[in-house]
Order: structure tokens, then C-alpha cells, then sequence
């Protein structure tokens, strides 16, 4: 079953992702193109016109994690995996970024995979503090709602405003929050040592506990989010 599931992936992986995408230019390295897809993902997102995430969310929000490309396939059994951004609100603007990985399983009479682009918008502390620990399960851990777009912010339900994280997907130009309950977020540490040239926990980025030096490729995204995510 595990090796159908990898079968499925690997196909979503070639026939879902554009070549555009796919190709990596030569002096880029894995962790800046994860953050130049994450920030065209919230981009793009942001200037829909009707299915944007609602600004006001925004307005309190802890944090913000990317995972661009994301693939989930199933066949019997499901499966979620991606890599992912995240940044946090610091007194003096966002936070640097810090890498992370996304996987999760699920149950239930499916076939079939796609590729999307998954946001979490993290709306008070607690829940950033449980999303930037080791090894976190949505839903699990902390509440996890799907959440609204556009006019519909007016009309959240009580599970959204309790919610610590709301979260929404993108595929094939469809945006629209989504359930994400069950997926682990994970630490990326390879991935932080590779971009900052130390081994850092994703804590150290977020809080700033450690300074670190921000690497060209952190320019887009912090500027996406300060147009975006003010």
C-alpha cells in the first residue's frame, strides 16, 4: 500500500506541477525557491478579488505559514505531503523565515491526487507556540477550522473564532478553506541550516531568540507580507 501511495504521489508530482515550476534555475537553491513560490502563492491570493483571504483576519493574526505545491493523493488510503514557510509578528514586523514540512493520512474511499497550495493563518500565540514546537498535529494540538473567504468573514461560525488556526488550499484555481485536521507539521531543520549556514530550531527564527542574518530570498517574502499581511 505504501509504495501504491509513493506511485500516486510521484505521478500528481509530474503531471500536476507546472514545467515552469518544476524547472529550478541553476543558481537557486531548494529553500529560496520555497520561499519565492510562497510568496507568489500569498500574492495571488490576496488580490482575488471575491475569494481572498479577508484582510480583517489579519489584523490579529500570530502568524503565517506557506506550503506551496503541496500533494495530496489517495488511493484507499490518503496522503498529504509538502514543505513549507513560516513567519511570525514581532514588534518590529514580521519575523524571518523558518522551513517546515507537512505530512498527514487520511481514511476513506478515494483515488485520484492533485497538487495544491495550503495557507495557515495563526491567529493567537498558543497556537503559534504549539505550530513552531518539534512535531505538531492539526487538530490535535490545537483547534484547526477551515476558514472563510471574502464576504463570508462576516459570518464565521463559532468553531472559526475559537479556532487558533484557520487554514485554506488553492488548486487548480479554486480557493476555499479546507480541513486539514490529522497533517503533522514538522521542523525543518536541514532545511534552516542550509539557508542561515547554522543549525537553528524554528523557535530561534520565529521568536528571535538567535539573530540571524537574512539571505536575499528573505526580501520577497518579508515584503509580501507587509503588503499583504500589515
Amino acid at each position: 500500500m505504501t509504495r501504491i501511495i509513493a506511485s500516486v504521489l510521484a505521478v500528481v508530482v509530474l503531471a500536476g506541477v507546472p514545467a515552469a515550476t518544476l524547472a529550478q534555475r541553476s543558481d537557486e537553491s531548494d529553500e529560496a525557491r520555497r520561499l519565492r513560490e510562497a510568496s507568489v502563492v500569498l500574492g495571488e491570493i490576496m488580490t482575488a478579488e471575491d475569494d481572498a483571504i479577508p484582510r480583517a483576519l489579519f489584523g490579529d493574526a500570530e502568524g503565517v505559514a506557506v506550503f506551496p505545491g503541496t500533494v495530496r493523493a489517495g488511493f484507499i488510503f490518503g496522503g498529504v505531503r509538502g514543505r513549507g514557510i513560516i513567519s511570525a509578528r514581532t514588534e518590529s514586523g514580521w519575523s524571518a523565515p523558518a522551513f517546515l514540512t507537512l505530512t498527514g493520512g487520511s481514511f476513506g474511499l478515494q483515488i485520484g491526487g492533485q497538487v495544491i497550495d495550503l495557507i495557515l493563518v495563526i491567529k493567537n500565540r498558543r497556537g503559534l507556540e504549539n505550530l513552531v514546537s518539534n512535531q505538531f498535529k492539526l487538530g490535535a494540538d490545537a483547534a484547526v477550522a477551515a476558514g472563510p473567504l471574502g464576504r463570508e468573514a462576516e459570518a464565521s461560525t463559532d468553531l472559526q473564532l475559537r479556532a487558533q488556526i484557520l487554514s485554506y488550499s488553492r488548486a487548480r484555481g479554486l480557493f476555499a478553506g479546507v480541513t486539514v485536521n490529522g497533517s503533522t507539521v514538522r521542523q525543518d531543520r536541514d532545511a534552516n541550516e542550509r539557508f542561515y549556514g547554522e543549525r537553528l530550531e524554528t523557535q530561534q527564527i520565529v521568536f528571535g531568540t538567535s539573530a540571524v542574518e537574512h539571505p536575499e530570498p528573505v526580501a520577497l517574502w518579508l515584503e509580501t507580507l507587509d503588503r499583504f499581511v500589515p
